[in-house]
């Protein structure tokens, strides 16, 4: 008996250890909130990301303006975007495209860079495997390219386009679009005039299951100067809706993300 019994406590004991050794692995591989390296197609991809651990959490990519411009994930609009997604409840990820920042390789003129969205997407997926729902959003060149993928990825719910260069590059692709979204535009763009955007928008919202929120920024110009908060507030009250629209009720989370 006593034999018996010292052969089920270490039995308990090898078994208590391999459950503590497993947690601790699992906490170990999860990512830390911050700077994170992805593996793309070029080499490494810098990123930015912000973990929610409780419950199976949305999850959301953002991505930037023209790398040739100036664009890299640290610009205003893009961390705007990212703590919108942050304070709904998001696990959110924002990269640098191909040499941008610590990302290896150089500009591509898209198809690159959409291919380094696609490997970020795959990444969040990969630490986010039971997300509730998965969202895309960028801003100028990174909403052309967000919305090819949200082509290309059938498991995108839903999109945030902010001022996307509607009248410089090709978004013929749309036909038909997947999914609904927001739309954010400046009335004063000398770049991106709101006619062409409006064009698009008329183009998606005219399509079957499709509706388009189009927010206009009175005076607004392609920087949005002044207008960060106001964006801010278009996009949490846009996601907020459509997630309790969905029976999701999404939870305003506390702090910030990095």
């Amino acid at each position: 008996m006593e034999r018996a019994a010292g052969s089920r406590a270490r039995v308990a004991s090898i078994s208590s250890r391999k459950f503590l050794k497993s947690i601790v692995f699992t906490v170990l591989s999860l990512p830390l909130p911050g700077d994170i390296i992805i593996n793309g197609p070029e080499g490494r991809i810098e990123g930015r990301y912000h973990h929610v651990r409780t419950g199976p959490a949305p999850m959301a990519l953002v991505l930037h303006p023209h790398p040739l411009h100036g664009g890299t994930m640290n610009n205003k609009i893009v961390y705007t975007l990212y703590q919108s997604f942050v304070k709904r409840g998001f696990s959110t990820l924002r990269i640098n495209f191909r040499g941008v920042g610590r990302s290896q390789g150089s500009f591509d003129r898209g198809e690159g860079e959409l291919a380094d969205a696609a490997a970020a997407l795959d990444w969040l997926q990969t630490y986010n495997p039971n997300a509730g729902s998965c969202w895309v959003a960028g801003y100028s060149f990174g909403a052309w390219i967000g919305m090819q993928l949200l082509m290309r990825r059938p498991e995108i719910e839903s999109f945030i386009a902010v001022a996307p260069p509607a009248s410089q590059y090709d978004f013929t692709f749309l036909a038909p679009c997947p999914s609904s979204g927001l739309v954010i535009q400046g009335d004063q763009d000398p770049l991106v005039p709101i006619e062409s955007v409006q064009k698009l928008v008329h183009k998606l919202a005219h399509q079957r299951d499709i509706k388009i929120d189009f927010r206009k920024i009175t005076g607004a110009d392609h920087f949005f100067a002044d207008q960060l908060e106001l964006i801010g507030t278009h996009a949490e009250a846009y996601i907020g809706d459509h997630m309790r629209a969905a029976g999701e009720a999404p939870p305003l989370a506390q702090g910030r993300g990095r």
